[in-house]
């Protein structure tokens, strides 16, 4: 599939239908999300592999209930590993980033699903404190985004941007 295309062709799907992915696939989208630019290439991110029935409602709850995430065969969380920047950039490190690291690679699995022929959808409203405690997250490493994964459950109409001239501006 052409770059161009996957862009045109990704949307975020809050349905998804109740068909496992193959193993491969998911594999493929994670090593694309590794294969992420990063600062320094410390690779400043953990991503949770989330299948379990339990593990998934138990997001959906600490993402105020935005039930869909426990209906996606799976979910991958991406979280910053502030301590692993902080070694090398201190607190640019730890701050920025770390947060920006698994911010590029969230967005690449987006990507690659979408090449896989499966939908997703980025979430950003949960609660931190209960998801690093679902996913038994090691101090120092945040959630940053929660994207299930799947195939999408109806089919999806692109959603209107803000023109060129109001986002970009030349200097």
């Amino acid at each position: 599939m052409d770059f161009y295309e996957v862009l045109e062709k990704r949307h975020s799907a809050r349905e998804f239908l109740d068909k496992e992915i193959e193993p491969e696939k998911l594999q493929r989208i994670i090593d694309a999300s590794r294969s992420a630019p990063s600062a320094g290439n410390l690779q400043a991110y953990r991503i949770y592999s989330v299948r379990s029935p339990d593990a998934k409602k138990a997001l959906a709850a600490a993402a105020l209930g935005q039930d869909f995430i426990a209906q996606a065969p799976a979910v991958l969380v991406f979280c910053a590993d502030k301590e692993q920047s902080a070694s090398k950039y201190g607190e640019r490190g730890m701050e920025l980033y770390a947060l920006q690291d698994a911010t590029i690679a969230a967005a690449y699995s987006q990507l690659a699903a979408t090449v896989e022929g499966l939908s997703s959808v980025w979430v950003g409203a949960f609660e931190p404190l209960e998801v690093s405690y679902i996913l038994k997250a090691d101090a120092g490493v945040v959630p940053v985004a929660i994207i299930p994964l799947g195939y999408r459950g109806r089919s999806a109409t692109a959603t209107s941007r803000r023109p060129a001239e109001d986002v970009v501006k030349e200097v």
